[in-house]
């Protein structure tokens, strides 16, 4: 059974998520449907990405992975369709491709959304798209060539002789914060030297546990996680309320907003020692 998955910021309070896949049923009713999240953040791509790329890897080959992300915030002159890792993704040309894959991918389609004007009119081009693909068209037969794409990529973390600087990536359900640094990343940096990460002003976490029941209810910790990032919490408790945590926000990045008051807010240095 072909897969598709949804990934959107639509929500699932109307009727939006169940049209969609009935769009896909309709046209392929051995679809087998798959929901990632439908509560993206509109501004944190970011979070979307990492969200969407730390997903998709655990799906088998030939998946159509459907994002559904700030659609509106210009008019839709093309969606995109690539080839990536044995898998398609389907998204908007917003910038959303790259920040998932990291590179631009050699193999990308363009769909023409000239007079499609509604969201379930141009999922509809996503759902005819997957459907012609499951049954054996190649992406060059369902979609036209798309000579320029909007090019966005993942924030990197900045590095210094003796520090390392993260950005808040996500903040999940018991608002444990994960930021953009790799445990291969750490390690390079880290040199076997101590450390301390430090985060609003005067908190800080001098080493890394294996897991939430490594410190006692109600204490800090840091480790890596299922994806390989850093994160830090509290074990039963909720680090980001409670310290005043918020994610990074790109578009005010790109902005240029000044952020020298949230500078503790959004971003966490780890200093080597």
């Amino acid at each position: 059974m072909p897969i598709v998955t949804l990934t959107t910021d639509i929500g699932q309070h109307d009727y939006l998520v169940g049209a969609i896949k009935g769009q896909l049923l309709a046209l392929n009713p051995s679809f087998n449907i798959a929901d990632i999240t439908h509560y993206l953040s509109q501004s944190n791509y970011p979070q979307a990405a990492y969200v969407c790329s730390n997903a998709f890897g655990f799906y088998p080959k030939e998946t159509f992975h459907i994002i559904i992300l700030n659609v509106f915030e210009t008019e839709p002159r093309q969606l995109l369709v690539a080839r990536h890792n044995e898998q398609y993704i389907a998204c908007p040309d917003n910038g959303i491709l790259t920040m998932i894959t990291g590179e631009k991918p050699k193999e990308i389609g363009s769909l023409n959304t000239s007079g499609h004007f509604t969201l379930l009119q141009l999922t509809q081009l996503f759902a005819e798209t997957a459907a012609s693909l499951s049954k054996g068209k190649s992406l060059q037969e369902v979609a036209g060539p798309a000579t320029t794409i909007t090019e966005t990529y993942p924030l990197r973390a900045t590095i210094g002789s003796n520090w390392i600087e993260g950005q808040i990536l996500f903040i999940d359900n018991f608002e444990n914060v994960v930021i953009n640094i790799k445990k291969d990343e750490f390690e390079e940096q880290r040199k076997n030297r101590t450390f301390k990460i430090i985060f609003k002003r005067d908190e800080a976490i001098e080493h890394i546990s294996n897991n939430y029941a490594s410190v006692n209810e109600g204490e800090k910790l840091a480790w890596f996680n299922s994806a390989g990032y850093l994160e830090i919490a509290v074990n039963k408790g909720n680090i980001a309320g409670l310290f005043g945590l918020q994610g990074f926000n790109e578009k005010m990045h790109r902005q240029n907003i000044a952020m020298h008051n949230k500078w503790f807010y959004q971003t966490v240095r780890i200093f080597f020692e």
